[in-house]
């Protein structure tokens, strides 16, 4: 399953955008947080990994 953002803990550092190999993670910047587009994520977890705030999780 694709990754998946907690709105709630993302402080929207971009720090998963610059580690996203598919360039599937985006910054809504009237939000304030990432943004994952679910037909482009590979499920890889590199976000997950590099997010500081454990915002981002890719489910199985």
């Amino acid at each position: 399953m694709p990754a998946i953002v907690n709105a709630d803990e993302c402080s929207g550092c971009g720090t998963c955008v610059d580690e996203c190999p598919s360039e599937a993670i985006t910054l809504d910047e009237e939000k304030g947080i990432a943004v994952v587009d679910q037909d482009e994520c590979v499920e890889c977890g590199a976000c997950e990994e590099a997010c500081p705030n454990q915002a981002i999780k890719v489910t199985e």
